[in-house]
């Protein structure tokens, strides 16, 4: 490119961007005088003037730094959490190499983007990134390789950055290729590295990562957005002992590199990878669970019920476009319940209960593998649309393999804890209560919570029963899927659907009743509760009455207490007593009766020990502190420690222990944890 080209695209960009108001009368001088006047504010794009080797002798750029904070805002008109412009164009396939560096904590390579064009003239190509390192950006076109000009932005808090790569003047419509160089930043908030002493071998280190909602783009350049899907080939050299993994079916292996391919298209945020010492156990004809050898086997044995379950979920959905689905069973610091990964699920140590009785998640993220893997949502916004839905369909896998009333219970159980959610969580924010939320002035972390799920599945819930129950609405469920398989799509793309299917028939009617502002659009619970089978809840129900209104003494001559619940009663009814607005007589006696009557010190259910730690809290024990926060340390699930932490914000005797505790493990949390936890305990 010429000198005058360069000196006319820098021109250009800084005027755009109001970096500085210079004349170009001496472009050398100019670039300069930028240089100089900015250098000390540490915010890096790039200058076409300045190079390594002297003005306009390389491709290699210097960073120079741009002095304009940019609002929050809306980000794109697609997705308000991405710059991209996928109206403008799409990223179809992307091969990833990588090496994978565990002495520097960071990936190191290249992705190559094969790109379609959707608009005529297009002059730049933005995407999203977010601390990255892009060492070089080129054009591949007809054989040959054209070195282009690249500008990263100022970063937005919790949001990331925009790439914009420039393209020749005359880019037609249609296939385009850009190779970029780059490495991760040793913190990337969708990575985790693992000392070999946080690991169980302690002899190995361990990586892996955690892309939902917008973390893909601290890990690749990309439209991080769920409104662009796209396959991938990945090659990954890493060290020989140790086993990678990715969402995606391998292809080769041989020490030290592995190749893998994702055929199906899926957006950013379901790329993934872990590497460490790993071993596998087989759980049915395409499906393994992967761990690090001492707990295998443990896991084998738990989620035993795996090929049942994807076996349910496929009748239900239809057929299982994905080929394999193995589970890998994460190190404690993994933040989620679950992550539906194609092909891969990560799934947390929390689950292994000895009983079975928590792989219901399992359930959970199987089913992702139609609705949010298949059918996305378009943006975050419209979040139910993924995880309203994979409820929906999880418990009708736990229907139709454990009965009818586990169904009901399951789903009132799920608003026990709903209402907890908009109580605490969600009490200074009650627009993030609506079904669909505006993330105009919102990172989608912010955004999350258990609304979208259980309001989400509720709505779903009320549909059914107003339609005229399974048998009518299960078949518009598969028509839906198979009608939106492979798109991103946003409420109204649901809504149109239920219309076309149900328009000619004799339901039509029915379409008519559906209030879709009151759920769309209303805060706090479900405007309307659908008529569940209430027998199993009600057992759970009279219990957290019994234990919140009566004292010690009249508990200990209650034969009710006596009575025999199932452990899934058990979590619901400790859930229902935290949820109670008075407890007679919380003191250390009668948490103690309680932990006597049910055998909760014995417990290895995360989701029990989770809620007698929060009784603890709120009996005010402060002896037991350091008990309470073992328990927070022992697992960085954000389910389980954001409401410790909360609840413990809130308790003035105890919060400033809370926080040292946080200071001195935040570094062991991913990103999307410590950052919330950061903010539940107001030091953000």
């Amino acid at each position: 490119m010429s000198i005058a080209k360069r000196v006319q695209q820098w021109a250009t960009f800084a005027r755009t961007w109001h970096i500085y108001d210079c004349t170009w009368q001496n472009p050398f001088e100019s670039a300069k005088l930028v240089k100089t006047h900015l250098m000390g504010l540490h915010k890096p794009i790039y200058h076409p003037m300045i190079s390594t080797r002297g003005f306009c002798s390389s491709h290699r750029l210097l960073p120079i730094y741009q002095i304009q904070k940019r609002n929050m805002g809306r980000l794109g008109t697609v997705d308000p959490s991405s710059y991209s412009q996928p109206d403008l164009i799409t990223t179809e396939h992307s091969v990833l190499n990588w090496k994978v560096d565990f002495a520097a904590t960071k990936l190191q390579g290249s992705v190559l983007h094969k790109f379609n064009v959707l608009s005529t003239n297009l002059e730049q190509i933005i995407l999203d990134v977010r601390d990255i390192n892009v060492t070089n950006a080129t054009l591949l076109a007809g054989g040959s390789q054209l070195p282009i000009n690249f500008f990263i932005s100022d970063p937005v808090d919790d949001i990331g950055q925009k790439l914009t790569l420039e393209l020749p003047s005359g880019t037609a419509k249609g296939s385009l290729e850009v190779l970029i160089d780059y490495e991760t930043s040793s913190s990337a908030s969708g990575l985790q590295w693992l000392s070999p002493a946080q690991t169980l071998g302690k002899e190995h280190p361990y990586m892996f990562s955690q892309c939902q909602a917008i973390h893909a783009r601290s890990v690749i350049p990309c439209q991080d957005t769920p409104a662009v899907k796209f396959t991938y080939d990945a090659y990954v050299e890493h060290p020989s002992e140790l086993t990678a993994l990715m969402s995606a079916i391998i292809q080769k292996k041989e020490p030290g590199k592995t190749q893998f391919k994702q055929d199906v298209p899926i957006p950013a945020y379901l790329v993934a990878i872990a590497i460490g010492k790993l071993v596998f156990r087989p759980l049915g004809e395409n499906s393994n669970v992967w761990a690090e050898e001492a707990i295998v086997d443990a896991c084998a044995e738990e989620f035993s019920e795996t090929a049942v379950m994807l076996k349910t979920a496929s009748d239900l959905c239809g057929p299982y476009v994905w080929k394999q689905y193995d589970l890998l069973v994460m190190p404690p610091s993994f933040p989620f319940g679950g992550m539906e990964n194609p092909c891969l699920t990560f799934v947390t140590p929390t689950l292994l209960a000895g009983d079975k009785s928590l792989a219901d998640v399992v359930a959970h993220e199987i089913a992702h593998s139609w609705t949010g893997n298949l059918v996305t949502n378009k943006n975050f916004e419209h979040f139910w649309l993924n995880e309203g839905f994979t409820v929906f369909v999880e418990s009708k896998i736990v229907g139709r393999m454990q009965g009818a009333k586990e169904l009901d219970f399951k789903m009132l159980s799920n608003l026990t804890d709903l209402q907890e959610c908009i109580r605490t969580q969600l009490d200074k924010t009650p627009e993030l209560t609506k079904l669909v939320v505006d993330l105009s002035n919102c990172g989608p972390d912010d955004a999350f919570s258990s609304v979208p799920y259980i309001k989400g599945s509720t709505f779903l819930r009320y549909l059914e029963d107003l339609f005229g129950g399974p048998s009518v609405f299960e078949p518009f469920l598969r028509d839906y899927l198979k009608k939106y398989a492979y798109k991103s799509i946003e409420t109204n793309d649901f809504k149109s659907a239920l219309y076309d299917y149900f328009k000619d028939t004799d339901k039509k009617d029915k379409l008519e009743a559906v209030d879709w502002d009151l759920w769309l659009s209303s805060e706090g619970m479900p405007p309307i509760i659908p008529k569940f089978d209430e027998s199993l809840a009600n057992v759970t129900k009279e219990l957290a009455l019994l234990w919140s209104s009566k004292s010690v003494a009249e508990l200990n001559d209650s034969p009710d207490i006596k009575k025999t619940i199932s452990i899934h009663q058990l979590i619901d009814f400790l859930g229902k007593l935290i949820e109670s607005k008075d407890i007679v007589d919380l003191t250390e006696k009668k948490i103690e009766l309680l932990e006597s009557t049910y055998n909760l010190k014995a417990s290895k259910n995360a989701e029990v020990r989770f809620r007698l730690n929060r009784l603890i809290i709120r009996a005010r024990l402060i002896k037991r502190l350091d008990e309470i926060i073992a328990f927070a340390n022992s697992n960085f699930r954000m389910k389980f420690c954001r409401p410790i932490y909360r609840d413990l914000a809130g308790w003035p005797e105890a919060k400033p222990a809370a926080v040292r505790n946080f200071e001195s493990v935040k570094d062991q949390m991913m990103a999307v944890c410590s950052h919330t936890i950061e903010k539940d305990l107001g030091l953000k």
